[in-house]
């Protein structure tokens, strides 16, 4: 079910929100929709407990469903398409294979297995639409991969030797020969390895590399968050100042960006005292008892007022996974561990986070807030949301959300 977004009445004023760190004003250019490439479709072929499924994503998406329906794989299939679009190797992002194949796949006479993903990013060269095949068992390798738009297939791979580590692929060239072919290793993405190996010389060229940096750029920027509370309460040293995906360096972050953009911080302040019981007028950080110089730390607290602060590690799980994931949406890159196509300007670039058990340990004011705030930074395009719930009927009429029902 999608809900369109709601438009404005004439005179009606919406709320203003700062550029992320790392992103843009609001008085740049409105960089949004098909001119930032995204991920539209996410595709699962064979892959854990899925066949032949396909999910609409929106700018902000929440995928349903009970126990056991696949809300989770869905999300790690996600990650290792980003992953592996950020370039990297095949058993990095799949350590355990195995896990990934359809429980009840046979294998051939070869004793081979494996599983396909794939997705469709839009973007200004139009759908583009990347589908890969792993072998799995007995070796984990691509054996397929295929890059396609506007109906035409720009790059195929396929094993021909399995003796060999690599796969043979042919990409789109229109000059003097439709095609170029050649080898590529069949533990990476191809789609990722064109650029240094097409030239551009021909529009048929030209083509293929501006599809795949479509495709590379919709998947790399990639933030997967699951905040842990019990890892929140203690004292963090200082570091980069760049939040992970467990939210355990929280307070070393709010110690940054709190100085950075006061107005971001008033929002999260804004955010945090509808999610968290009794009064709140300022959430800092402040030296731990190592101190906060060399090899020191920090923690994090509450401002509660006449003089009274509270440490985080008295809150309650759901207002430390509010208080993380609220952060998350009012930040960007620049604070975030993501790992960003750094050609690519960031004004044309989309964020997108990745949260399983979105509503974990949250109450229904928690959870409507939180759906809120994130339909109102996802609105501007620069940030985009797929969560994982066990029931999304307290999401439905809320403007720009789309829930996606994985139950059988």
């Amino acid at each position: 079910m999608t809900v369109p977004p709601r438009v404005p009445r004439q005179g009606e004023k919406t709320a203003q929100f700062p550029a992320p760190l790392g992103g843009r004003g609001r008085g740049d250019a409105d960089i949004s929709g098909p001119d930032r490439p995204c991920v539209t479709e996410l595709r699962l072929s064979a892959f854990g407990a899925h066949r032949g499924a396909a999910f609409p994503l929106g700018s902000l998406s929440l995928l349903c469903g009970p126990s056991g329906s696949g809300k989770s794989s869905a999300l790690r299939a996600y990650e290792a398409l980003a992953r592996l679009g950020g370039g990297a190797e095949l058993g990095e992002v799949f350590p355990a294979p195995r896990d990934c194949v359809p429980e009840r796949a046979r294998p051939d006479a070869q004793r081979r297995r494996g599983f396909r993903i794939g997705c469709t990013a839009d973007g200004p060269e139009g759908p583009v639409r990347l589908d890969v095949a792993v072998q799995a068992e007995p070796h984990l390798r691509i054996v397929g991969e295929r890059l396609t738009a506007g109906g035409r297939t720009l790059l195929q791979t396929a094993l021909r030797d399995p003796a060999r580590r690599a796969v043979q692929a042919a990409w789109h060239t229109a000059g003097s020969s439709l095609v170029t072919r050649a080898p590529l290793p069949d533990d990476r993405l191809g789609t990722a390895l064109l650029p240094l190996r097409v030239a551009g010389r021909t529009d048929g060229q030209r083509q293929v590399l501006a599809a795949a940096q479509q495709m590379v750029v919709a998947l790399r920027s990639v933030f997967v968050c699951d905040p842990l509370p019990r890892s929140m309460r203690t004292d963090v040293p200082l570091g980069a100042g760049r939040l992970l995906r467990g939210c355990d360096n929280l307070a070393e972050v709010l110690w940054r960006t709190r100085a950075e953009c006061g107005r971001r911080h008033g929002l999260l302040v804004d955010a945090v005292r509808a999610g968290c019981a009794g009064p709140v007028y300022d959430v800092l950080a402040e030296p731990g008892a190592e101190g906060a110089g060399a090899g020191g730390t920090v923690r994090a607290l509450l401002d509660r007022g006449a003089g009274l602060r509270t440490p985080l590690a008295r809150l309650g799980d759901g207002e430390l996974r509010y208080l993380a994931l609220a952060l998350v949406l009012l930040t960007g890159p620049g604070v975030l561990e993501v790992d960003l196509a750094g050609e690519v300007p960031a004004a044309l670039q989309t964020l997108t986070v990745l949260v399983d058990g979105f509503d974990r340990d949250l109450d229904a004011r928690q959870r409507e807030g939180l759906l809120r705030l994130a339909a109102r930074m996802c609105e501007r395009g620069h940030i985009r949301l797929v969560g994982a719930v066990s029931d999304a009927s307290w999401a439905a009429g809320l403007d720009g959300v789309t829930v996606v029902d994985l139950e059988p």
